[in-house]
């Protein structure tokens, strides 16, 4: 959830260190800080906020002149937001930062450390007060005995005054990059890798680094070297200008056509989908994922349940491994990640495969934890996504299971080949009813006016439409603060029904699933308590008090990525009218690597 930089060159380390911490910043934090050596001394500054407030305060300092360092955004887990709680944490001639939790650091501190001079909350503080304990002239002996100790997961960068050429690095179920070239960088997003890297290395879980400016070596927890595998690393990281648009947010939704048609197009070829999957034909299928990704699941369960007559199970991947799946090798689990790197999903996927089933990743970022552990990976192509809130991304991960879906019903024989037809075109023409339903933009703007003051909101929804509805409800509530829940429509009567009064703002999502006059009766439902009905729909037809007239998917299978749009840009543009950090929103961080 938080982000780590490292430089190790022949330039100031500072400006490499705060232009990395930028590009990390969509991951989401609550703090920065740097450490460079400078003449064999570790200097440090840390500040609780945005990185602006970091880089103002680093003007003030010009003791801050050496070629290498480290950096970091945090995003609290133990400990409020605070300077103290930020990182860098030092002890003796140690410096650290660190990704992941130590989950037994209460019981290493009541062992170990006892009379340590602790300055924060964190439980990263541990780990850097061990090291120091262990260190006897040899500091990578004294990483290898700390890290033997430590539960839970962790990324960390470490300095040492001893050694001022080297950056030490471990890595444990939380992901670290090195890359090498003209200078060594270090990053825990491929985003932030220095654009002179040639050579590409992923650390793997149990590994250290010792990262010169011209060499690495590798060794496992107990030091034995390691050979490491690298690869060629050619294309640097441009990063991304929000242009015309006053968000990220906004730019990434009128991004969505091109990122659906980018997807589409990487496997459908001349009338035919060309999947890298070899699956036969399962008992149950599992998708398993988090947040909008999850919500994406929900929508993929409805198409695969309807092609290829298979029961399908969608699942919160922070319960999955704790509910006793019941997968082996003829249930594929498929797991959904923007990152790549979402620990509740990499740690159902190690789950699915300790239990022997088929695993296929549905990913955006090569190279990702998730896309190299999948026994088969199946890569979105919604480009670098800034803006926490999710949009482009979640539209990728629906045309992607679509195509899934397709390509196993063609492969196993489960549906008529005119449907299967009929669905490909569909996904030919997807990017196009996409952009169209981009217009209606003027209208929701004018809607957006009305909840600018609204406390609580409801979506509903049928088959399909409860799927727009589950992510339509996040959207509101994680980027404008407005309470939001989304219901399947029919259940709305058996609890739920008693909270609306009269004004309560009720969105209704009337899918084209042949369910429209059950969600008029729905409709008819909330209206009788006094709730202001807004419905989006792709006709008239219906007894709301204000239509959201969308454009009609190329198949009405599709039609979850057409309705999300209208209800994408309300959200936006609501958080607009109410004042909200839109991009990064609180609390909250785009790339989730703590359980």
């Amino acid at each position: 959830m938080c982000g780590i930089i490292g430089y190790n060159g022949v330039s100031s380390a500072v400006p490499f260190l705060i232009d990395g911490l930028k590009r990390l910043e969509y991951r989401g934090y609550d703090s920065a800080g740097i450490a460079v050596i400078s003449n064999r001394n570790i200097r440090q500054e840390k500040k609780k906020g945005r990185i602006a407030v970091l880089s103002s305060a680093l003007k003030k300092r010009d003791d801050m002149c050496g070629t290498i360092g480290i950096g970091h955004t945090r995003w609290a887990t133990h400990g409020s937001p605070t300077d103290e709680n930020a990182h860098p944490h030092k002890s003796g001639k140690f410096t650290l930062v660190h990704n992941g939790i130590i989950e037994n650091h209460k019981e290493l501190k009541e062992k170990y450390l006892k009379l340590c001079d602790f300055k924060s909350e964190t439980d990263t503080e541990t780990a850097v007060h061990l090291i120091n304990r262990h260190y006897s002239g040899n500091c990578i002996e004294a990483i290898a005995q700390t890290v033997k100790l430590l539960e839970g997961s962790f990324a960390m960068a470490i300095l040492c005054e001893d050694e001022p050429e080297t950056i030490f690095c471990v890595r444990k179920a939380s992901p670290l990059l090195i890359g090498t070239g003209e200078e060594a960088s270090i990053a825990s997003d491929i985003s932030a890798i220095s654009s002179k890297a040639d050579t590409l290395y992923r650390m793997a879980d149990g590994e250290i680094a010792a990262v010169k400016k011209d060499c690495i070596e590798f060794y496992d927890f107990n030091l034995n070297k390691i050979d490491k595998e690298r690869s060629e690393f050619s294309v640097g990281y441009a990063h991304t200008e929000k242009g015309e648009f006053d968000h990220y947010m906004l730019k990434e939704i009128y991004e969505q056509p091109e990122a659906v048609k980018r997807t589409v197009d990487s496997y459908l070829q001349n009338d035919t989908l060309n999947m890298p999957i070899k699956t036969d034909k399962p008992e149950r299928i599992y998708i398993v994922a988090c947040g909008s990704a999850y919500h994406a699941g929900l929508a993929g369960k409805l198409f695969f349940e309807q092609l290829l007559s298979i029961p399908v199970s969608v699942e919160i991947a922070s319960e999955f491994r704790y509910c006793s799946p019941l997968a082996n090798k003829k249930t594929p689990v498929i797991i959904i990640s923007q990152s790549g790197e979402t620990a509740d999903s990499l740690a159902a996927l190690r789950e699915a495969k300790k239990k022997g089933a088929p695993t296929i990743g549905i990913v955006n970022v090569p190279e990702s934890s998730i896309a190299t552990e999948s026994d088969s990976v199946i890569y979105t192509k919604a480009g670098t996504e800034i803006a926490v809130a999710t949009t482009k991304a979640y539209s990728a991960q629906l045309s992607a299971l679509y195509m899934l879906a397709i390509f196993f019903a063609e492969k196993w024989q489960t549906a008529e080949k005119k449907q299967l037809s009929d669905l490909t075109e569909g996904l030919r023409k997807l990017h196009i009813c996409i952009k169209n339903a981009l217009g209606c933009e003027e209208q929701i703007k004018e809607i957006a006016a009305r909840f600018a003051d609204t406390e609580h909101a409801y979506f509903i929804g049928r088959g399909s439409g409860y799927a727009v509805a589950a992510e339509a409800s996040l959207k509101l509530k994680e980027i404008s603060y407005i309470h939001s829940e989304a219901y399947a429509a029919g259940e709305m009567k058996h609890g739920t029904i008693s909270l609306i009064e009269p004004g309560t703002k009720v969105i209704a999502i009337c899918a084209p699933n042949g369910l429209n006059a059950k969600m008029q009766s729905n409709i008819d439902e909330v209206k009788a308590r006094g709730a202001e009905i807004f419905a989006v729909t792709c006709t008239h037809e219906t007894k709301a008090d204000t239509c959201i007239i969308t454009a009609e998917a190329p198949h009405p299978m599709m039609s979850i990525s057409t309705q999300i749009i209208p209800l994408q840009l309300l959200s936006y543009h609501v958080a607009r009218l109410r004042g909200c950090d839109i991009d990064k929103p609180r609390n909250l961080a785009k790339s989730v690597t703590v359980e």
